[in-house]
């Protein structure tokens, strides 16, 4: 119903920036609240940002607020997550999630996304 493929990951130096683009496909895109989660090795996957299918809301760990910005374009059917000044520990495998807009549960529980992209890495050197 909904196909996902992230991009835009890759190695960088603490301090740097990346942005990481999820291209969705399927059903109505802008119907859908968009998230990002990550997952590091031996780690679960953890909540980093999400935005609601009108755009107007957003939502951010406290790990990740005022580094990382998360934005939609319906037109384009793309998420992206613009990341700055990155840390070590912000190294893990980076995913793009899609949940139906009208589902009455939480945004930040990954259980809660029925469709998920692929992945792309993000490794973040000290």
């Amino acid at each position: 119903q909904v196909q996902l493929v992230e991009s835009g990951g890759g190695l960088v130096q603490a301090g740097g920036s990346l942005r990481l683009s999820c291209a969705a496909s399927g059903r109505t895109f802008s119907r859908y609240t968009m998230g990002w989660f990550r997952q590091a090795p031996g780690k679960e996957r953890e909540f980093v940002a999400a935005i609601r299918w009108t755009g107007g809301s957003t939502d951010y760990s406290d790990s990740v607020k005022g580094r990382f910005t998360i934005s939609r374009d319906s037109a384009k059917n793309t998420v992206d997550l613009q990341v700055n000044n990155l840390k070590p520990e912000d190294t893990a495998v980076y995913y793009c999630a899609a949940k139906p807009a009208d589902y009455f549960n939480t945004d930040y529980s990954a259980s809660n996304y029925p469709y998920w992209g692929q992945g792309t890495q993000v490794t973040v050197s000290s």
